[in-house]
């Protein structure tokens, strides 16, 4: 998206059909013709400034969550960094791409995979939709609709400079937040900590069993659940 700069602010892209969908680190998104949301949305950022990229991820997750109750889906949670929960079933990926230009963030490019209507997912127990957890089949334009309005509300906000408002809230959705929980190290290692939060950079803050809080990035560090 070269031209990112012509474009209209929350101008969105939307596929019918992924064939190719990534997350982060390598995972690909399954989504059959039709039946989920498979969108891209641009935002431009230059009022934020490169201490906001994380911020850009923890709105959209919000904007996503709220978008999944308004539609009656239970136990919503946030799984640290990109993935959205509905009783511990994934029912939607996220993948942002920050346009950087002369060491100033310029704008960005929102990947937001929703599972809708889609009832069968090979090969992953893990997986569900709004369809098999409500029984109600949406239209996907509706549930577009109301994800951009809730999108452009948590951007209002992020531009209003509410950061500890938005990451108090971010936190308390957080999947597993001041639970025992075990993770896998990058080395193969296993951990038994709590979640204690992130910070303002996005990496996830972990309560060892020694009492001492470490921080790990993205790559860094997955959780076992």
């Amino acid at each position: 998206m070269n031209n990112e700069g012509s474009l209209d602010d929350f101008t969105v892209l939307q596929a019918q059909q992924q064939t190719k969908g990534r997350g982060q680190m390598g995972t690909t998104w399954q989504s059959e013709p039709s039946k989920n949301l498979t969108i891209s949305v641009l935002k431009h950022c230059s009022n934020l400034g490169m201490d906001a990229q994380f911020f850009i991820s923890m709105v959209t997750a919000l904007a996503v969550s709220e978008t999944l109750k308004k539609l009656n889906m239970p136990k919503i949670k946030i799984k640290w960094p990109n993935d959205i929960l509905s009783d511990s079933l994934k029912i939607s990926g996220i993948l942002i791409e920050n346009i950087i230009k002369n060491n100033e963030l310029k704008s960005a490019v929102i990947g937001v995979g929703i599972n809708v209507n889609q009832k069968f997912f090979n090969d992953l127990p893990n997986a569900s939709s709004i369809l098999k957890t409500t029984g109600v089949i949406n239209d996907l334009d509706e549930v577009l609709n109301t994800f951009v309005i809730t999108l452009q509300h948590y951007f209002k906000r992020l531009e209003n400079n509410e950061l500890g408002a938005l990451k108090s809230q971010y936190e308390h959705q957080l999947f597993r937040i001041h639970k025992p929980s075990t993770f896998v190290l990058q080395n193969g290692e296993k951990l038994t900590g709590y979640i204690n939060g992130v910070n303002r950079q996005g990496h996830l803050e972990v309560l060892t069993e020694d009492a001492i809080i470490k921080t790990y990035k993205m790559k860094e560090i997955s959780l076992l659940y």
